[in-house]
């Protein structure tokens, strides 16, 4: 052939393919795969601290209720399984969907894994900016918040009183329990902090677990570039509870995790992690080492606690806008004393902490003086709104009128979560109070369940054969929270109510 006859048929190949690239439809560009994480999560930075502290300050974060920190040991994220866990982290129903399980986080496993208390008041960062005047004066707050730096400049005093113990867990907050996607720390957290005194009293594994959804909830709907929360326990309880050992037996554990996982156990695990052929390889192997046992009473070092977890296959479900059914579990009515629950009188506090005995109307003053702060209040006959969180199985509810009290339950279902409402009253009395659950979703859709509120002489764990309202996935808010309305009806409008 010719240079002609080449030169003509190069031509023509020209033509062809710039025609095609004219008329072929425009592909839209793939979204481009975050391989990166930014993160102000750093254990590093507050491990750095610990070792500097004195013996009188670390008897102090000990009193705080913060003991389980000072067994830290690691220094660094393994950022790439961070991100991996967080590409499965499904905010909506709090679990981890890796290795072909859905595995549910909880506030206990925040016990177990940081050694911190997964039971008491809730957490409160809110409330009249006065209170705070001086703190936030005290600590150069600006608009964008508590400087790291500046905390860092105050622990290196050695002394152990008020200024230290707060600072302590500033820190903390900011570079490990709750950091956010700035480098500073939210002044917000010193409206829990004015009175040092009751720091131990508070269910830090709860809040740690509800920040971390919120942070992980707003990183995946991409509004902001980083992602704050504990990482750490992510990435702990992801090599606490899945094994790489080609067994799927539970092994003994040290408590608090983070006392066991050093730099060279972790760098361990990366690379046998690494012989597997990459992360989610290995054995879901879910542990309940912590049943009753409040790691901020006990020692820290329990063996051979281990028992199987309850693990759930999952898949992808199609949500059903309601329905009533019959509950896959059985319920357990937590009565703390002797003697039938049919035929007993006495009830006891619905709170898991609190090991209170008496008659309903002795449960109602002892509620209202101890408790009054870990409940809602509410009056009859008027709608009251609710948010439950991801990590709430129940909230307790007291009349303002009489001081009679219930329990908004909620359980996680496949399809969704299941919510219920019981009276905190001995099986045998005949009165009941009827009541109303209504859901809303996006635009018109709602869901609504009237029923009567039954009579338990405690909390119930898991759901009678009762009328409960089914939440599909769809109602449920971005970040895991269910928003609802109750209104529990007095005993004299029972008959008005029910027609």
């Amino acid at each position: 052939m010719s240079l002609e006859e080449k030169s003509k048929y190069t031509q023509q190949a020209r033509e062809v393919w710039n025609t095609y690239l004219t008329a072929a439809p425009s592909q839209p560009p793939k979204p481009k795969k975050q391989t990166k994480l930014v993160t102000r999560c750093s254990p590093g930075r507050l491990l750095n601290v610990i070792q500097r502290l004195t013996s009188e300050q670390k008897e102090a974060v000990k009193n705080m209720g913060f003991g389980g920190l000072l067994d830290l040991r690691c220094r660094t994220l393994r950022r790439s399984l961070c991100l991996w866990l967080l590409e499965r982290f499904d905010t909506r129903k709090c679990c981890l969907k890796i290795c072909g399980h859905c595995i549910p986080l909880h506030p206990k496993d925040v016990e177990h894994v940081m050694g911190l208390a997964s039971d008491g008041k809730e957490v409160i960062n809110s409330g009249p900016g006065d209170v705070i005047s001086d703190l936030r004066l005290s600590y150069n707050a600006t608009n964008h918040g508590i400087s790291v730096h500046n905390l860092e400049e105050k622990l290196l005093i050695p002394e152990a009183g008020e200024d230290f113990k707060r600072s302590f867990i500033l820190y903390a907050l900011g570079t490990l329990i709750s950091p956010t996607a700035r480098l500073d720390v939210s002044p917000s957290f010193l409206h829990f902090l004015t009175n040092i005194d009751v720091i131990h009293q508070f269910n830090w594994g709860k809040f740690l677990l509800d920040r971390l959804v919120r942070e992980v909830s707003r990183f995946q709907q991409r509004k902001q570039h980083a992602v704050g929360g504990c990482l750490l326990f992510l990435q702990l309880f992801y090599y606490e509870n899945v094994s790489v050992d080609g067994t799927k037996a539970p092994c003994p554990t040290t408590i608090p995790c983070l006392s066991f996982w050093g730099e060279d156990e972790i760098n361990q695990r990366e690379k046998r992690e690494k012989q597997l052929g990459g992360y989610g390889f290995g054995y879901v192997v879910c542990k309940e080492q912590y049943v009753n046992l409040p790691l901020h009473e006990n020692p820290k070092h329990r063996d051979d606690l281990s028992a199987d977890r309850s693990v759930q296959e999952f898949e992808d479900v199609s949500p059903i806008d309601s329905g009533v059914r019959e509950p896959k579990e059985t319920s357990k009515v937590i009565d703390r004393f002797s003697g039938s629950a049919q035929t007993s009188k006495r009830c006891a506090c619905p709170l898991p902490e609190c090991s209170f005995i008496g008659s309903s109307e002795h449960l109602s003053l002892h509620f209202s003086s101890k408790h009054w702060d870990s409940g809602r209040r509410f009056q009859y006959n008027s709608p009251l709104s609710i948010s439950l969180s991801p990590t709430d199985r129940f909230l307790v509810l007291q009349a303002e009128e009489d001081g009679k009290l219930f329990v908004l339950n909620k359980t996680v279902e496949s399809l969704g979560f299941a919510v219920m409402l019981t009276r905190v009253e001995p099986r045998l009395f005949e009165e009941r109070f009827v009541y109303d659950l209504t859901v809303r979703g996006r635009g018109y859709s709602s869901l609504r369940l009237k029923s009567t509120a039954e009579n338990f002489p405690g909390r119930v764990e898991g759901f009678p054969p009762l009328d409960f309202l089914l939440v599909p996935l769809r109602f449920i808010g971005d970040s895991g929270e269910i928003s609802l309305e109750v209104c529990i009806w007095s005993s004299e409008e029972h008959g008005e109510a029910s027609s």
